[in-house]
């Protein structure tokens, strides 16, 4: 561990690229062609309401450590809107693109209140960055 760092719980092994690229492309066309790195940076405004890593906080939104294949609105220790609760949606790419696209057209009553990420391809590169960030190694 680094120096000075509390020597509890060991955090989980960071994947290497070869193991986040194979998450990637694991998904449908075109976010298995997501680009990570631009993903990372689309991904900088969400920072500040979702934590990615395994057993993060749940901040104003949700940890989204295994979002893929979660039902919505069931992350443990987080609250959701009824309309949410009530979707029946199950996280893959297109739901997740649908909903970061514009979450209030999916859920009028959603509590995020995120304007949403108009450009397709930040879309498919946010997925792919969100598939190798929340996704347990193969």
């Amino acid at each position: 561990g680094a120096a000075g760092a509390p020597a509890s719980a060991p955090a989980p092994a960071e994947l290497t690229d070869a193991q986040k690229q194979a998450l990637v492309a694991e998904l449908p066309a075109p976010y298995n062609a997501g680009d990570i790195a631009n993903g990372k940076k689309v991904f900088l405004v969400c920072k500040s309401c979702h934590t990615t890593v395994q057993g993060g906080a749940n901040m104003t939104g949700p940890n989204l450590w295994g979002v893929f294949g979660r039902k919505a609105g069931t992350e443990a220790g987080s609250t959701y809107s009824d309309g949410l609760k009530a979707t029946g949606i199950t996280w893959d790419a297109a739901q997740i693109d649908k909903w970061v696209s514009n979450p209030k057209a999916v859920v009028a009553d959603t509590k995020m209140s995120f304007i949403g990420v108009k450009d397709a391809k930040d879309r498919a590169d946010l997925i792919a960055y969100l598939k190798s960030e929340t996704s347990p190694a193969k």
